[in-house]
């Protein structure tokens, strides 16, 4: 009788264990929201500039020393100049708005539908089942709203800015240590633990390289060829094809596509020629050739998965979800993948080896 109870604990204690683990790992999660873009923007610059931060410990001879000079040639590298960039960027697409919706009156649609009778039927449908004034309405006050907010909630930048330099410290310094301390509490083997590292890696590379520089590089040279065949806004549109260019399967075609149309129809014949070429050629280069050359086959994810990933990371977590959303899926399909491996070399093996491989 004495020793029932003590059966009984036993045999519950992997499952006690196993919710307070799960409860403080629940927790620990809701205390790090607040620091998630932090932490994400962190992580992300500790993998993009290891190799530098490597490079810089190996001549200096000291991991925390190493990891303050990466940090502040982070902070010059990227975040002045993005600083400088996004607030002239940011107030010129707000200013250029409003030129953009006059360009979408009822008179210009009837007009064009009288030059043009044989696209009469296409026009209408467009006409009835997009309300272009709407959007562009509606566009230019979330970009006026977001200007504002982005004032207002300056504070609150400038802290999770240094927040995201004290983490990178941190992240930079003891980079070992917590590979090591990840590697001993993953039930992972070395082979497996050294796939996951480098997909995240990948990930990571190429959701930086591949998405948000091409997307930038995309929006500048489209918004380039605006300007100068002299189309309104050519910020305002810059801005769109870049944002466009990082969602996989649209892109920056969206915009200057539409706008060649336009100027085809208004007889700017030539100008709408050589914004084809261009997007096509130029924009659309970017894209095809740049694009492999900076990422190879790193992200190596179908463009369904990538879209859902990088549009479902940037609904729900905002713009850590550029990087969170593809690097959340990513290691999940790796983890897939090893389990599948496991299975599979459990199927092959012979009986005795695969009790042995089934023991903890």
């Amino acid at each position: 009788m004495l020793h029932a109870p003590q059966f009984s604990n036993q045999r519950q204690a992997p499952i006690t264990l196993a919710v307070v683990i799960l409860l403080g790992l629940a927790l620990c999660a809701f205390m790090a929201k607040p620091f998630l873009g932090a932490l994400v923007w962190s992580t992300t610059l500790a993998v993009l500039f290891a190799p530098f931060d490597l490079a810089i410990s190996r001549g200096l001879g000291s991991r925390g020393l190493s990891a303050l000079i990466t940090a502040m040639v982070t902070a010059c590298v990227v975040v002045v100049p993005a600083i400088l960039i996004a607030g002239t960027l940011l107030n010129e697409a707000v200013r250029s708005a409003a030129l953009v919706v006059p360009m979408f009156d009822a008179e210009d649609w009837t007009r064009l539908m009288g030059e043009h009778p044989w696209v009469v039927p296409a026009l209408q449908w467009i006409h009835e089942k997009v309300d272009f004034p709407d959007v562009m309405r509606t566009a230019t006050s979330a970009l006026a709203t977001w200007s504002g907010s982005v004032l207002r909630a300056s504070f609150s930048g400038v802290a999770n800015l240094l927040l995201t330099f004290y983490f990178l410290f941190y992240l930079l310094r003891d980079r070992e240590k917590i590979t090591g301390a990840a590697r001993l509490h993953l039930p992972l083997s070395e082979p497996e633990f050294s796939q996951l590292t480098r997909r995240v890696t990948d990930t990571i590379f190429a959701s930086v390289f591949g998405t948000v520089a091409v997307a930038a590089l995309q929006g500048g040279l489209g918004g380039l060829m605006f300007w100068w065949l002299g189309l309104p806004a050519p910020v305002f549109w810059g801005v769109l094809m870049a944002f466009l260019a990082i969602v996989p399967f649209l892109g920056a075609f969206v915009i200057w596509a539409p706008a060649a149309v336009f100027l085809a129809l208004s007889g700017a014949y030539t100008s709408a020629i050589v914004l084809t070429i261009w997007g096509t050629l130029v924009v659309g280069l970017v894209d095809n050739v740049v694009y492999p050359i900076l990422v190879g086959n790193k992200l190596r994810m179908q463009t369904m998965l990538s879209f859902i990933a990088v549009v479902g990371g940037l609904v729900f977590i905002g713009a850590p979800g550029v990087v969170l959303g593809p690097l959340l899926l990513a290691v999940t399909l790796t983890l897939v993948q090893i389990w599948r491996s496991r299975a599979a070399a459990s199927i092959d093996a012979p009986p005795q080896q695969r009790d042995a491989m089934q023991c903890p």
